[in-house]
């Protein structure tokens, strides 16, 4: 047998056994779901609803807003630096999806009812995104919807200058109004956008 006859059957006997490898590689499965920056809440729960006085004008509950992904949020109007750059960087998320955009909704629950009502609400909101939602309403109502999301919220001060200290975390919901997330503050405008898109094609 020659030496290129050789190398030629060996060739062709390396080729069976490399096809015979592949047919018994075991298939594989799909692709994990990319996961949230934002902290998961595993498994996702049903997001607690509410029906509160919109900065729209009209009653704002989370169910309208089904089919869209939901960001919530809690502060005042009167806050000196975390809200604005809270609603800053959710507005800067938002116009990063482009196209997508109109499949998101925030909504801006106020801890300070006593100063804000739905028109300075509505006035404050629209210098960030003109889509965004306010919601107020009794402080019994929003005691009841912050103990739900496990907000704290406490009255810093006295006279019209006082401030409110309350949990800045920012709520993620699904379009199916599964609450599946919570950012803390100080994430950038590509990391919300980013869960963002996730939630948006699970």
């Amino acid at each position: 047998m020659t030496a290129r006859r050789r190398l030629g059957l060996a060739a062709a006997g390396a080729a069976v056994l490399l096809g015979g490898a592949v047919a018994w590689l075991p298939a594989r499965g799909p692709e994990p779901a990319e996961t949230l920056v934002a902290g998961a809440f595993d498994p996702p729960r049903d997001a607690p609803g509410f029906a509160l006085e919109g900065s729209n004008g009209a009653e704002v509950t989370l169910a309208e807003h089904r089919g869209k992904v939901v960001l919530l949020t809690f502060g005042f109007t009167h806050c000196a630096a975390v809200c604005p750059t809270t609603l800053a960087t959710l507005a800067q998320a938002r116009t990063a999806l482009g196209e997508r955009a109109d499949e998101v909704q925030a909504i801006f629950v106020t801890v300070d009812p006593e100063r804000d009502s739905a028109e300075q609400m509505r006035g404050y909101l629209a210098a960030f995104d003109p889509t965004f939602v306010g919601a107020t309403g009794d402080p019994a109502a929003l005691s009841a919807v912050r103990e739900a999301y496990g907000v704290t919220a406490e009255k810093e001060g006295t006279g019209r200058d006082y401030a409110m200290a309350h949990t800045s975390s920012i709520f993620l919901i699904d379009r199916a109004g599964k609450l599946r997330g919570a950012m803390p503050f100080g994430h950038e405008a590509a990391d919300f956008a980013h869960d963002i898109a996730v939630l948006l094609e699970g």
